[in-house]
């Protein structure tokens, strides 16, 4: 029987009348993925300009951004909870939705009560990356088509997806400052991009309405294809986990309750520390340290981006042979020196170079810290575990971007990359200590 011969028998539950097709379905959400990360490209940068523009300062806007990632958390709590009740696809194409009526809205507000509102609520966050309601989702999805040989490598092509889409919305960015010269005003600009994101949302609502719909199964199904062993590479852990939930048979998480939480709590000390350095901040620190124009920062965070993507499947090949913690560790600290290094240098060529080369390492944990939680944890579990540890981490990073805006305000502005870098190398010792010896199934003996 072929791969998607499989996928079709073991899916009773998808839409009537729909064949299944798992490569159709990954090319879907990358599409989507990359849809999204565009608009949070430049979105990062907008903005923070556009608040500034329209006449806020760096607290405030720090403030702004610590809401943006306390309701993406709470949002992405809620879909976890409703995740096991509710059509998946639904649920996408509701986050979908969410975000064309966050570019609407934020172009609209003038308050700051209205402006902290929809920050809240929506989608725009201040930090590009795997943040974001629909993030989890996504994740348990992909990690339904890859056996665990392949799950890094997919992983990787979907963080590679998006930072290449985060790289082109980067550069699109500059946007504005082109249409300046044709004599339109600064704030109608940035809100003509805040707009653009907003049709992005609902390309992103193209894409999820091709998805076959994933209902829970009937109880007399559960089991209906038998043990997992029976079927090799294959991860029926949304459908299985939401009959299990739907009998009261079980909770979100069970054998790996305790591993679980455990990266939860380090992936909260990173998230809280990359709070102090999220790129909306960064925008905001060059262009008020160094006079940066919104033209430069956005061909600065293109080149940042790429680097990123870059990185994506050089950590994947790095992870085959040092293993997946070893690659999130001895990458991830380099980078930290790097940022608090570049808090101190005067020269913004340095600073930049110090930037570039922290972009280039520090997002080699992502594909491998999310293949990391998918293979440590049973099939069943994994729905729950990309929510576990997806929450604690927006909540996290909610609490600091608020003081770092106060702080880049302050007499030393570069103190907040000091804190982040520092907080994310205690992390990494961390994390190394205390999985050092919890492998993979592709990384143990005989597998």
């Amino acid at each position: 029987m072929t791969r998607t011969e499989t996928m079709a028998a073991s899916h009773p539950h998808s839409q009537a009348g729909a064949i299944a097709n798992p490569r159709r379905d990954l090319v879907l959400l990358y599409a989507a993925r990359a849809a999204r990360n565009f608009g949070d490209g430049f979105a990062v940068i907008i903005l923070p300009a556009y608040l500034a523009a329209i006449g806020f300062d760096a607290g405030a806007i720090g403030i702004v951004a610590a809401a943006a990632l306390l309701g993406s958390a709470l949002l992405t709590l809620t879909v976890g909870l409703l995740a096991p009740r509710f059509d998946l696809r639904s649920l996408l194409l509701a986050g979908a939705f969410l975000m064309a009526a966050t570019g609407l809205a934020m172009p609209n507000a003038g308050h700051l009560a209205l402006i902290l509102l929809i920050a809240f609520i929506g989608t725009m966050n201040p930090a590009t990356g795997d943040l974001g309601v629909l993030v989890p989702i996504e994740h348990a999805m992909l990690a339904r088509e890859a056996a665990d040989q392949e799950r890094t490598k997919v992983f990787a092509r979907y963080s590679l997806i998006g930072a290449i889409a985060t790289a082109l919305g980067a550069l699109a960015a500059a946007t504005p400052e082109l249409l300046g010269r044709f004599g339109i005003g600064t704030v109608p600009s940035l809100q003509a991009m805040l707009y653009a994101y907003a049709v992005l949302g609902l390309a992103g609502v193209a894409c999820y309405r091709a998805l076959p719909r994933l209902r829970p199964a009937a109880p007399a199904q559960a089991g209906a294809h038998g043990p997992e062993k029976a079927r090799p590479g294959l991860d029926p852990g949304l459908t299985d986990f939401s009959d299990k939930i739907m009998r009261k048979q079980t909770t979100a998480l069970g054998p790996s309750r305790g591993v679980v939480y455990k990266l939860a709590a380090l992936f909260s000390i990173d998230a809280f520390a990359g709070g102090f350095a999220v790129q909306s901040l960064v925008a905001l620190w060059l262009f008020e340290r160094f006079g940066v124009s919104l033209a430069g920062a956005s061909l600065f965070f293109f080149w940042t981006s790429v680097l990123s993507a870059l990185s994506f499947p050089a950590a994947a090949w790095l992870a085959r042979r040092v293993g997946l913690v070893n690659t999130m560790v001895f990458t991830h600290m380099p980078s930290s020196v790097c940022l608090i290094v570049a808090a101190f240098v005067p020269s913004l060529v340095v600073v930049m170079a110090l930037l570039l080369v922290r972009a280039a390492l520090s997002q080699m944990d992502v594909p491998t810290r999310t293949s990391y939680v998918m293979a440590v944890v049973t099939p069943e579990e994994r729905p729950a575990a990309a929510s576990v540890t997806a929450v604690p981490r927006s909540l996290a990073s909610s609490l600091s971007p608020a003081l770092a805006g106060v702080l880049f305000a302050g007499p030393f502005s570069g103190l907040p990359l000091v804190i982040c870098g520092a907080l994310k190398i205690v992390y990494d010792i961390a994390l190394l200590v205390t999985f050092r010896h919890i492998k993979p199934p592709e990384e143990r003996g005989g597998a």
